[in-house]
């Protein structure tokens, strides 16, 4: 009886309109990202593909594909989602196992981090970060009450982490596994995991993650560069310096849209990984501060909707869905701004990339409906 009383509110929350000021501060962030990618992109797409619309074109079409879904999944009830939790886990792992299937799985510059399916390709370690947020919440909501229970209650989810943070290390994407894993942690801690089995866990793989860093010449050449850009300023160090010259240049105001000199060859991946630099040059300190405002406005709106719910799996989902988001953005401008080394992590909304933003507006349409569930006086 007490589930059905539960379905039917359900059922009638998805006819509240979702949260207004998150939805404002979406179709700013979607609408800013593609101006920006256009500018950033119509010189490389000129020289590469002889249309300078081609990645905005690409672009608009999963951005398109995007807001489908996410209205789609504004929709549903959490209960719909629940049931398919194994469902969802399963074909992402699918997914990333089709990576490895020569013919499907696709290489570039040595990583098989896509898979191509009828004219399209997709990067399935995209899907995996919806599907740990969405199975962690679920998974860490039954368990609320046995957290202390490292084998029966902690041990299955940190496996299931573990096995897809290794198959995207395989692919050769060594940074987003490493995000999969923080962002997994951050609703471990969220949910009220005790502290010592973090510092347990730290103790047992920072020398692992140590020796997978350095034991591929790339990733140490970017250490090295984020050390030291000058050390090498024609070549590893180029892409750092470039950034950060576009930063300077960019000054308090900017040089005004179109106005980047950096995107012409001198900032290699201008649209995609550094798209933020571009940003800063051509909208300078006040585009950047506005840009940082319109993520905090979705990160506090974001952490306040799961604040407020009650139901600690939606709660758990909220806050999951709004840390993932806000921390690729805060890893991505951290990269551009020298303060980490290169990640290959792109910004949402803004960087190339069709499985990202995709993915990001699908996450977007779930937070939305779940602030369906707040009545209309917890908007303030």
């Amino acid at each position: 009886m007490m589930n059905q009383v539960f379905v039917v509110e359900q059922v009638n929350a998805r006819k509240r309109p979702v949260d207004p000021v998150l939805l404002a501060v979406l179709v700013l962030l979607v609408g800013a990202g593609i101006s920006i990618l256009f500018t950033s992109s119509y010189f490389r797409a000129e020289r590469l593909f002889a249309d300078p619309f081609h990645f905005l074109r690409r672009q608009s079409v999963w951005i398109g594909l995007g807001i489908a879904a996410s209205f789609l999944v504004s929709r549903i009830t959490t209960e719909y989602l629940q049931k398919r939790v194994a469902l969802l886990l399963a074909v992402a792992l699918a997914a990333m196992l089709l990576s490895f299937v020569p013919g499907i799985g696709v290489q570039f510059l040595g990583a098989r981090r896509w898979i191509f399916v009828l004219g399209f390709s997709f990067q399935p370690s995209e899907l995996v970060k919806l599907a740990l947020v969405i199975y962690l919440a679920h998974i860490l909501s039954c368990k609320r009450d046995q957290l202390d229970d490292l084998v029966n209650s902690l041990l299955p989810p940190i496996i299931v982490v573990a096995v897809f943070s290794a198959l995207i290390y395989y692919q050769n994407d060594f940074s987003t596994a490493v995000f999969v894993m923080i962002a997994s942690l951050t609703m471990f801690f969220i949910a009220g995991v005790p502290l010592r089995y973090f510092f347990s866990l730290a103790v047992m793989t920072m020398p692992v993650s140590a020796i997978l860093l350095l034991s591929r010449e790339h990733r140490v050449q970017r250490v090295l560069a984020f050390v030291e850009p000058s050390r090498d300023p024609a070549g590893t160090g180029y892409q750092m310096l470039a950034s950060q010259n576009a930063l300077i240049q960019g000054g308090f105001w900017g040089a005004g849209i179109g106005g980047s000199s950096q995107k012409f060859g001198g900032l290699p991946e201008a649209h995609s990984d550094f798209v933020f630099a571009i940003l800063a040059e051509e909208l300078g300190f006040v585009g950047v501060l506005a840009i940082l405002v319109l993520f905090g406005v979705f990160a506090y709106r974001g952490f306040r909707i799961a604040y407020l719910l009650e139901d600690r799996f939606r709660s758990y989902l909220a806050f999951g869905l709004t840390a993932s988001i806000l921390l690729q953005t805060m890893l991505n401008m951290a990269v551009v701004s020298g303060m980490v080394p290169s990640t290959g992590i792109p910004l949402p909304f803004f960087s190339t990339g069709g499985s990202s933003v995709f993915i990001s507006l699908v996450m977007c349409g779930l937070l939305l409906n779940l602030s369906r569930d707040l009545s209309e006086y917890n908007y303030g």
